[in-house]
């Protein structure tokens, strides 16, 4: 299943996306379902059907049988009656995320920065806070006071939904609700001139465009096997594949759950392939007025524009 949040006549409201591409109103929908896990369904939050596990996911499909088969259509809306919104607008807390996680990447930037990065023995994190995130459609936001240096990465973003602490890489995918696409834009220049460390120059408000919506992972054939790209203006920057990732998804799990406990709802960017425009020659910035679109196989393509504030 595809399931979206999206802004329906004033109110955020979840919802999945039929076969038609038009909108099942999922709690409106619930209310016709005798399922256990509908009342997770009930409140119309991405974070609660999340939270649900099993039993939500099994009411889902009820509904979504029924509406594909034309008896829900009092809760079904065309897609141009709302505006997407972030999956989950709102995190409980911060998008973890992976760094150096593709070998050409590192390259590229040992080449720009005229120095030896190398591969970790471990995975890098950093995070990004909720006030980052961007939904499809929105503008990315340039501080031109504060840097004028904004790049791009697009990123496979896993959805956890199995809570869990100290998870063993065999038992990471049961801990998995779904995936989207993520775009970790970054001010180079801050993150430079606070001693190369991610935080902040990855932190900016509208620095973090994630969506268009959550594939669930029983429809996703091999995340790790799911080509991943970007254009900026149609040109072609970033063109990879998950295969290329250095530490695979089940370590990423693995390595970030131990002694911390993973939440239902958590999101988890894996890293970028090369292409960013930091490393190109010269360097190529975002500027206003660009529309960068992220695409990830199987789950659909993530597009934005930028805007100086």
């Amino acid at each position: 299943m595809k399931l979206a949040t999206v802004s329906l006549n004033g109110l955020s409201s979840a919802v999945v996306v039929l076969n038609s591409g038009s909108l099942l109103n999922i709690a409106h929908a619930a209310t016709t379902t005798t399922y256990p896990g509908a009342e997770f369904l009930k409140c119309g939050s991405m974070q609660k059907i999340i939270s649900g596990g099993s039993l939500a996911i099994q009411a889902l499909y009820d509904l979504v049988t029924k509406a594909e088969a034309g008896v829900l259509t009092q809760y079904v809306h065309a897609v141009g009656e709302s505006e997407l919104m972030a999956p989950i607008p709102v995190p409980k807390k911060n998008i973890f995320c992976v760094g150096r996680n593709y070998a050409e990447h590192i390259a590229e930037g040992e080449k720009a920065q005229n120095v030896k990065i190398g591969v970790t023995e471990h995975p890098v994190f950093f995070t990004k806070p909720p006030t980052s995130i961007v939904s499809p459609g929105d503008d990315v936001l340039i501080f031109s006071s504060i840097s004028e240096a904004i790049d791009y990465e697009v990123e496979l973003a896993v959805v956890i939904g199995k809570p869990g602490r100290n998870i063993a890489k065999t038992d990471a995918y049961n801990h998995i609700f779904g995936y989207t696409i993520l775009n970790d834009i970054t001010a180079r220049d801050i993150q430079r001139r606070h001693g190369g460390q991610y935080f902040k120059g990855k932190g900016l408000d509208g620095s973090c465009p994630v969506g268009p919506w959550i594939v669930t992972a029983d429809e996703i054939s091999n995340p790790s096997n799911l080509s991943i790209g970007l254009t900026v203006n149609g040109e072609k920057r970033q063109d990879g594949n998950t295969s290329d990732m250095i530490f695979d998804i089940p370590t990423i799990i693995a390595s970030l759950s131990e002694g911390m406990t993973l939440e239902a709802g958590d999101i988890i960017a894996t890293g970028t392939p090369s292409g960013v425009g930091y490393a190109m020659e010269p360097p190529v910035f975002l500027k206003s007025g660009d529309t960068v679109v992220c695409n990830v196989s199987e789950i659909g393509t993530l597009t934005n524009t930028v805007r100086t504030v």
